[in-house]
């Protein structure tokens, strides 16, 4: 009966609920021998206590000015986020990467994946990073194939609160070959399961112009 009543009344009585009632109730006294309160002068008008204001909070403005170390998206280009990292003023471009949510076969967001470009020199032109459940197999492996072609297998390096973690190296054929499928599927074991695949679906829809778009990094400064 409580909850029913609180969902009816308005906001201002709830706060009001919350303060000291001031105000009590008088009665008027029968005995004709007591004593008649003297009535307030025409020219001072009665005191009534002032109603307690409720404590409440009147917030800031924002001025939606970044923080450093904040992470904003900067643009969505298909079915991929361009994920990027506020730096301090004047340390340059901020640095961005492709980001998808990964989804199963019903539709069911499982994993992700971020992506970004390597400096120049490297084997790999290309990083990605796929944190899975931590509930998955991890002999297993994970496998990454396009358009139902070869797979190829990478192991986990490692696993925290939030996932189990690949850190995953792409040559430039490789990523020719997300720019020119439609899909790419993620495959992982479930510990619970080790006799059946969980398939992940990762779109390739705007991977081209998402990864064109990324900045190749600074390699590391040569030693002096």
């Amino acid at each position: 009966m409580k909850a029913e009543l609180m969902k009816t009344l308005p906001l201002a009585v709830l706060l009001a609920l919350g303060t000291p009632a001031l105000a009590q109730d008088t009665t008027a006294d029968t005995n004709a021998d007591a004593p008649v309160a003297e009535a307030p002068a025409a020219d001072q008008p009665a005191q009534a206590d002032a109603p307690q204001q409720p404590a409440v909070d009147m917030g800031e403005a924002v001025d939606g000015t970044r923080q450093p170390g904040q992470t904003y998206v900067e643009d969505v280009v298909g079915d991929w986020e361009r994920k990027c990292i506020t730096l301090p003023e004047g340390q340059g471009d901020d640095p961005c990467q492709m980001y998808q949510l990964l989804k199963d076969e019903t539709g069911n967001p499982v994993a992700e994946i971020s992506l970004g470009k390597l400096p120049a020199g490297s084997q790999a032109v290309a990083g990605a990073t796929v944190v899975v459940p931590l509930e998955t197999l991890l002999t297993q492996q994970l496998t990454i194939a396009v358009d139902g072609g070869q797979g190829k297998r990478y192991p986990f390096r490692f696993c925290s609160q939030p996932g189990c973690v690949a850190n995953i190296g792409f040559t430039a054929d490789e990523i020719a070959g997300f720019k020119k499928g439609a899909k790419a599927t993620v495959s992982i074991v479930p510990a619970a399961a080790p006799d059946q695949k969980v398939n992940l679906t990762m779109s390739l829809s705007g991977f081209t112009g998402a990864f064109d778009a990324l900045i190749v990094p600074a390699g590391p400064k040569p030693a002096q």
